[in-house]
């Protein structure tokens, strides 16, 4: 059941066993049965894979997280489905952890190995590699170093940031060449936007120079709304031909697919070819004629 982290030193087993088992009484007394199948040890966090009981709903076990805070005595505890499985993942912060930077977390064996066709999911480890980043010289270089092979493997990268300057934005954008808003259409869509770009503007202040705004796509949206089409002129009015022409729709069907942890491309190709659009807009706006060609017969399909 214990699978350690390949090249990480194994928490201590006894603890790990100890704390499954409360977990799992904790879960019994609210009538929430079911056994921990496998547990993930990591740096920073231990991963719990729960099998709840056949008619356990998932919001059962969310509903929880205070109380197996109080059980397992951690500040916090995170609890996701785990795509493609029928467990679910409670993620507990380990009592003693391990310091890992950025660059070690990139070319480890667990990012290589939990990479799908090029994609890396993130990982709660980036909020303790930022933590350890802070007050160390060239914090903000670590990640552009990182990528120094990648670049040359791919034609583009591409790096999801959060809307605020701390450290790990801070990398992704001293990373990237062009950055590109996504907004939701909402009322508050162009404030969002502006304070986006506000960001971006600092980071090609002090830190990239060379960094381009691409444009802004509307995420979210459900264009036969009068809300979403409002939200879109909106945004056209203010920045004109940097607004994407493609816009991706919303669908619970994006959680669907995470879920079962195949490509929205498969689960629902009518709403894959939004991003097949975007796609080809974006390698358009770079100026990647070769990569366009490429994609066509996907676009054709």
């Amino acid at each position: 059941m214990l699978r350690a982290s390949a090249g990480q030193e194994v928490v201590n087993e006894k603890e790990l066993m100890q704390r499954a088992s409360q977990l799992m009484e904790k879960c019994k007394e609210f009538d929430v049965h079911g056994q921990v199948h496998q547990i993930h040890p990591g740096p920073v966090v231990t991963t719990y894979e729960f099998k709840p009981e056949a008619g356990v709903k998932y919001s059962r076990i969310t509903n929880l997280v205070d109380d197996l805070c109080l059980a397992l005595k951690a500040e916090s505890v995170r609890i996701d489905r785990l795509p493609g499985k029928s467990t679910v993942g409670v993620e507990v912060p380990n009592h003693t952890r391990q310091l890992v930077s950025l660059g070690d977390l990139l070319a480890s064996q667990e990012a290589k190995s939990a990479t799908h066709g090029g994609v890396i999911p993130a990982s709660p480890i980036l909020a303790e590699v930022e933590r350890s980043m802070s007050g160390k010289m060239g914090r903000e270089l670590v990640l552009r170093k990182a990528l120094k092979d990648v670049r040359k493997e791919h034609d583009l990268v591409l790096i999801d940031c959060p809307p605020a300057l701390g450290l790990l934005t801070v990398n992704g954008l001293v990373a990237a060449d062009w950055a590109l808003v996504s907004s939701e259409a909402q009322y508050f869509a162009l404030q969002g936007v502006e304070g986006a770009l506000e960001v971006v503007e600092q980071a090609k202040e002090f830190y990239n120079p060379d960094l381009e705004f691409l444009g802004v796509v509307l995420n979210i949206a459900d264009m036969r709304t009068k809300h979403s089409r409002e939200a879109f002129e909106q945004l056209k009015e203010h920045y004109g031909d940097k607004v994407f022409e493609s816009v991706v729709r919303s669908s619970i069907a994006y959680a669907e697919s995470a879920e079962k942890g195949v490509s929205i491309l498969d689960h629902r190709p009518d709403l894959g070819t939004d991003y097949l659009a975007l796609a080809d807009e974006v390698l358009r706006r770079v100026g990647l004629k070769e990569a366009r060609k490429k994609l066509k017969p996907l676009l054709a399909a």
